[in-house]
């Protein structure tokens, strides 16, 4: 297991280094960039330490008192029992220790360093290859623009200008992200005019991030989702979703409802583009949330469509669909070697045309591998009905899936020939995913 990277203000604290030769001097020039009030002790010292005036030194032997009021000590002379001394007593008073060439004795260690003004890289191998360590960090600089600090410098000053300017605190985050971005596209600082450009901009436009929410618990959303959430500015939000999710958002963030579920329509799809488009326009950072995957029987395509025929930015993060973590909650993998190679997902919704996908029940009948069913709970008794009628065996596995949102979860095995009656004797309700092939049988986790 390597080092955690902990880094620390050492500016103005003391630290002693016992040791004057050259890995003593390869230290010293390794923190004195960060400031810290330096002495150094030893019988010999090189003439470049003792020249150095930001050190102070001392031409004897290591006394205990010399770790009176240090925050950090390096044991870097040539004698080993000097070093094992010095060790010893800077634990026992609790003291930051490091000890050369001796990794067990050492309470930090010295990573390979990038330094530019207020940036610092560090890499460690923990000792395995210090060489890789070193062509990372030559890796590193190079990467990096010629007018770092400066950059650095600005974008430091940027910041607190924008947290005085830009009270919320979604625009404030795009707007520093965008400089950052272009502050290392371009090498350098923005200038006053291409920093103007950029506000102006900010101020003016806005949009729209669809974010698959997951199902079921709240932490089953993305990394990349839970940051857009925290950032919005205005968030339109589905049904079906877990509360405490909600609860990340700002709380200058405008929260609009617009739950859709079967027979229980808040907002048609139209109003809901329509209002998406309009938040957009008003130059906010919109967050359109949306349970499962936006683009697995989400509507999300219809969203994007609508958004980009208005010139709209928009963009999608993914989320878990319920077609894989529902089964999986209850043990049941959609695909498994030996029982399934593929799966098909199929919704119960009736399309705009008013075709129902009961009629497409002999092309479902004809598949191998498993199905999954999002959205037809009502429709059980005729899809098994069907599946059946054009030749689906009887003894097929299958099983009913509900979820809840702390991660419990209600699961109906059987057969096609009786998980409908199973189903009505649980008194199972909606929203249930419907789960039909050899892989239902699986109970490989959950329940």
């Amino acid at each position: 297991m390597g080092y955690f990277p902990f880094f620390m203000d050492i500016e103005g604290k003391k630290g002693v280094i016992i040791g004057g030769g050259a890995v003593a001097a390869w230290k010293v020039g390794k923190l004195l960039p960060f400031s810290p009030n330096l002495t150094v002790i030893a019988p010999f010292i090189l003439p470049e330490l003792l020249e150095n005036a930001a050190i102070v030194c001392k031409k004897r032997m290591f006394k205990e008192e010399d770790l009176d009021g240090v925050m950090f000590v390096v044991a870097a002379s040539d004698n080993q029992e000097v070093n094992s001394r010095v060790a010893a007593l800077g634990k026992e008073r609790n003291l930051l220790v490091n000890v050369v060439d001796d990794a067990q004795a050492c309470g930090f260690i010295f990573p390979s360093l990038v330094k530019e003004g207020k940036l610092t890289i560090g890499i460690s191998t923990k000792g395995a290859s210090p060489q890789v360590a070193s062509a990372i960090r030559s890796q590193a600089a190079m990467a990096l623009p010629c007018q770092m600090e400066e950059i650095l410098d600005y974008l430091g000053e940027l910041r607190e200008y924008a947290k005085e300017q830009m009270p919320d605190s979604g625009m404030r985050s795009a707007f520093l992200k965008e400089a950052a971005d272009l502050c290392m596209k371009k090498g350098s600082p923005l200038t006053k005019e291409e920093e103007k450009c950029l506000l102006e901009k900010e101020e003016s436009e806005g949009s729209v991030t669809l974010v698959g929410a997951g199902c079921g618990p709240f932490d089953l959303i993305t990394v990349r989702g839970l940051n857009a959430l925290r950032h919005a500015q205005v968030l339109v939000y589905d049904d079906l979703l877990d509360e405490r999710l909600i609860a990340h958002a700002a709380e200058s963030c405008e929260r609009i409802y617009v739950g859709k579920r079967s027979g229980k329509h808040s907002m048609p799809q139209e109003k809901i583009n329509a209002l998406l488009v309009e938040k957009a326009k008003q130059g906010k950072q919109v967050v359109r949330l949306k349970g499962g995957d936006p683009f697995v029987f989400g509507r999300g395509g219809e969203e994007i469509l609508a958004l980009k025929a208005e010139g709209i930015r928009a963009k999608v993060i993914p989320g878990v669909t319920s077609a894989i973590a529902l089964p999986q909650e209850a043990g049941i993998p959609v695909t498994h070697r030996g029982l399934s190679r593929e799966f098909h997902v199929i919704t119960g919704h009736a399309s705009d045309q008013g075709d129902s996908f009961l009629s497409n029940m002999k092309t479902y009948a004809s598949l191998q591998g498993t199905l999954v069913f999002l959205m037809a709970f009502t429709h059980l008794e005729e899809i098994v009905r069907e599946l059946i009628r054009y030749g689906k065996n009887p003894d097929t596995a299958a099983a009913v899936v509900h979820g809840n949102f702390d991660g419990s979860q209600i699961t109906v095995r059987g057969t096609l020939a009786d998980i409908t009656q199973k189903v009505k004797e649980a008194k199972m309700e909606t929203p249930a995913v419907i789960v039909i092939g050899a892989c239902a049988k699986l109970e490989l986790c959950g329940q």
